[in-house]
């Protein structure tokens, strides 16, 4: 048995961590299961750093407990199985290697432009420059770096690392990520240039649907600690300091995340002036995630459009931006504008993806170019768009091999896998991953074209679907500690996270239920998904924080919209009727038509609904790690809670006797209600389904959970709700064209114009896909529940899973007598195999045929 996908802190090979004490884990690979392990670290030197001994062990994870870790350190370790017959073997070798951990170990200053910036003003791009020399051979270079802004940083002329929009996005002012860069093949004997450009990225740029600019702070500006070792030990220090060129009178005149670039290829930077050092008020860190990087490639073809504009087609919506080579005259010029959609009129249309007034119309996503004499070879460097289609206008004959389309996103591996009989849920499954790599550009965003905003609430429900679909443990950690960045006093819980961008008047909306909850249902849903506590502990006594705020709302009103609402002594002091909340959010227009009004009022049955939830979610957790103590008064609310909902829903406005899909898929899915209601409520689910012609009515909370609770009772209801090809449903996009997930049920005719089509919430039916249609459950550490529950008019399924554990797949094809299942259960783990009809079997690691 042989240990295989080594990873440290949930990295493969990460280079500049700061965890004091990482967690390995690994998979196990052949043999049935692990009976000890052995892991061993050795440093630069070869000396041992920690030697586990032998752990008489199942364990495929543990936490360095060697000597202290040290800035700069590069460990080397192996992981030694003994399988169930005593055999023994080595993995292949893993590294990681630590950043910088302490004050002094940041020797550089930081430098800015030398301008005045005015926030009212936009300026382009700071070019910086520093001559070294290198006369000895090199052992190993290391560029720290970091930025309040976007930068790109070379050496002679060749790009560090393959970071793309570094140091991505955090609220700068509490936390700034710092990237560790291997340069040593960069470094050259005799004169070396380091060249860095620095643009406004979310720190200065706009962000926001809106637009806004100078969100984190009006003065952008750069760290840059180059450290050369040469293998007769000598280490040499280049710094950022005054010492530095600076101009901005180089190519890029212009840069934003959302608008673009405007880009002059007659122009290079002079370096004629002198960078002046600033100062900074937050130690950098390291980011502990994946990089955005560069992945995907397409090439276009042309589409002329009825006014004869030439319009590229990708064929897949995605988030990335265009390179392109071609031959020109000076002061040749191209425009190209990047959009989702071509309108019915044939042109390409930006109008789905903007906001606009009489003084502003944002995002532009276009790109303004100059060509210089002769070859032009361009790609963007500070900027990334939604798109499907780019318009290119100018005076350049356009030959579509000449450009091509590049994915940008956060390097998140690839593991889930969905194939079945119906060519529109595969095509749904495939725009569901399209529309998460689209939206990890650091954090989980909303979309990539108009806000770019990391919701909170897209990021609960699509949690455990992103987490089948990709690795996302490093990428949600760091986006937890962005939510919990900016926890408010009280343990209000923000509705974006970061900050910056969100106009004033949400402010009221942070706490909103389905939202807010983030910081409790991310680190729970972890926990199940990796086996892992660690998470849990780390939030516990923040998420008790959020758990005060939510109960000092219960048995209170206020609010410019709270409803006058009568309960019973006993339950009224556990109704939450106070302040602004989003509810449901976005139910079909003819199931529940939305007014202002909705977006102030309190939602009473939404919020106490999910305050009953969130309390015996924060019970669970504190059984898990031993937090007893705290369990009685979590248990007093979520009891209470689910009283006064009980209670509230027995009659009147929010009846039980209804035909909103979303009323009666809450209670049930977060037992809520009594034996008589949940009775009911089945009943009435079922039909209200069967009203609206098996068409999805939910909105944006209740849609991922529907299918869930129709599968204990009604699993024909699901199929039929699954199958559904018209409008509102899953299959309605693929059905129409689809490559991303679409915002609204409409699509590209959403009600007012306005809606993304690239925007992953609606795929967090894929969570189902796995857990449900194809059975694959997740019961602990190395433990599965294989549950499939085949239906509907499908011919066959089949799911596989590439988790903490290792590969775990379930397939099932329909036969002339029924079904028949093919199992495969990783190395070194268990599962309970329980089949339609109650066949249940217990069994270690391999392939099964039933």
């Amino acid at each position: 048995m042989k240990a295989v996908r080594l990873r440290t802190a949930d990295l493969k090979d990460p280079i500049g961590i700061d965890i004091a004490a990482p967690v390995f884990t690994w998979n196990c690979e052949d043999g049935v299961s692990q009976s000890a392990y052995k892991v061993v670290c050795t440093d630069e030197d070869g000396k041992t750093a920690w030697d586990s001994g032998k752990v008489t062990s199942s364990d495929m994870h543990v936490k360095y407990a060697g000597r202290k870790l040290c800035s700069r350190d590069i460990i080397t370790y192996t992981v030694t199985l003994w399988d169930e017959n005593g055999a023994e073997e080595t993995s292949e070798p893993a590294t990681f290697e630590m950043g910088l951990l302490n004050e002094s170990d940041f020797k550089a200053s930081w430098i800015t432009g030398n301008y005045n910036p005015n926030k009212k003003n936009r300026y382009p791009v700071d070019y910086f420059r520093k001559k070294f020399v290198s006369e000895k051979k090199v052992k190993k270079a290391r560029l720290y770096a970091t930025a309040c802004g976007v930068y790109e940083a070379s050496i002679n002329g060749e790009k560090c690392g393959s970071f793309v929009l570094a140091p991505g996005i955090t609220d700068y002012r509490l936390r700034m990520q710092l990237q560790t860069i291997d340069v040593t093949d960069l470094i050259k004997d005799g004169d070396n240039f380091l060249e860095i450009a620095l643009a406004d990225g979310w720190y200065r740029g706009s962000v926001g649907a809106w637009g806004l600019t100078c969100q984190y702070g009006v003065e952008t500006k750069v760290y840059a600690q180059l450290e050369i070792t040469f293998e007769d030990g000598q280490v040499r220090t280049v710094r950022s300091d005054e010492s530095w060129d600076w101009s901005n009178d180089g190519p890029i005149e212009f840069a934003d995340n959302k608008d673009g670039e405007i880009v002059d290829a007659r122009k290079t930077p002079s370096f004629n002036g002198k960078a002046k050092v600033t100062t900074t008020n937050v130690r950098p860190c390291a980011s502990n995630n994946v990089a955005i990087e560069e992945h995907e490639t397409f090439k276009g073809k042309v589409i002329t459009s009825p006014t004869g504009k030439k319009i590229l087609d990708f064929g897949q919506n995605m988030a990335g931006y265009i390179s392109f080579t071609v031959k020109a005259h000076k002061g040749d010029k191209l425009t190209l504008r990047f959009g989702e959609l071509i309108g019915e009129d044939g042109e390409l249309t930006q109008k789905n993806i903007q906001c606009s007034n009489k003084k502003k119309t944002t995002p532009l996503q276009k790109i303004e170019y100059t060509c210089k004499e002769g070859i032009n070879e361009y790609k963007t460097k500070f900027a990334i768009f939604g798109f499907a289609y780019v318009e290119i206008t100018g005076g350049i004959k356009i030959n579509p091999d000449d450009f091509t389309a590049i994915a940008v996103y956060s390097s998140i591996e690839e593991t889930g896998f969905f194939e079945s009989s119906n060519e529109l849920l595969n095509k749904f499954v495939h725009a569901t991953k399209w529309s998460t790599k689209s939206n990890s550009a650091d954090i989980p965003t909303d979309c990539p074209t108009r806000e770019r905003h990391g919701w909170t609430g897209d990021a609960q429900i699509f949690f455990k679907s992103a987490n089948y679909l990709f690795d996302y443990a490093a990428f949600s950690k760091k986006y937890l500690r962005d939510v919990y960045d900016i926890q408010e006093k009280d343990g209000k819980l923000p509705q974006i996270a970061p900050y910056g961008g969100v106009d004033s008047y949400m402010n009221v909306m942070n706490g909103s239920v389905g939202w807010a909850d983030v910081g409790v249902l991310i680190p729970y849903r972890y926990y199940l998904m990796n086996g892992d506590t660690e998470i849990l502990h780390e939030y516990y006594d923040r998420m008790k924080l959020y758990a005060e705020f939510m109960m000092k709302r219960c048995g209170k009103k206020g609010g410019l919209m709270a409803e006058k609402i009568k309960l019973s002594k006993e339950n009224a002091p556990y109704l939450v009727n106070i302040g602004q909340s989003y509810g449901e959010w976005a139910e079909p227009k003819d199931v529940f038509d939305s007014k202002w009004t909705d977006f102030v009022a309190p939602h009473p049955e939404v919020s106490t609904a999910y305050t009953s939830y969130i309390m015996a979610v924060i019970v669970k957790v504190a059984k898990i790690i031993g937090r007893n103590e705290d369990v009685p008064v979590y248990e007093t609310y979520r009891d209470g809670c689910k009283r006064a909902y009980s209670e509230l829903v027995s009659e009147g406005k929010y009846s039980l006797d209804t035909d909103r899909q979303a009323q009666l898929v809450r209670p049930l899915y977060m037992e809520l209600l009594n034996k008589e209601q949940e009775d009911f409520a089945k009943r009435r689910l079922s039909a209200a389904i069967k009203n609206y012609g098996y068409r999805l009515g939910t909105g944006f909370l209740s849609t991922p959970l529907i299918l869930k609770v129709l599968e204990s009772y009604d699993l024909e209801t699901a199929y039929k709700l699954l199958e559904n090809e018209e409008i509102p449903g899953w299959l309605s996009m693929p059905k129409n064209g689809a490559t991303t997930i679409w915002e609204g049920w409409e699509g590209p005719k959403a009600p007012g114009g306005i809606a993304s089509l690239n925007h992953y919430s609606k795929g967090a039916l894929c969570e189902w896909l796995f857990e449900g249609m194809c059975g694959i459950n997740m019961a602990g550490e190395g433990k599965f529940v294989i549950k499939p529950l085949p239906g509907g008019s499908f011919t066959f399924a089949k799911a596989s899973y590439n988790s903490r554990y290792g590969l775990v797949s379930c397939g099932w094809k329909k036969t002339d007598s029924g079904y028949s299942y093919e199992i495969s259960i990783p190395a070194n783990t268990t599962a309970k195999i329980i089949l339609p009809g109650g066949k249940e079997s217990e069994v270690t690691a391999g392939e099964y045929i039933f």
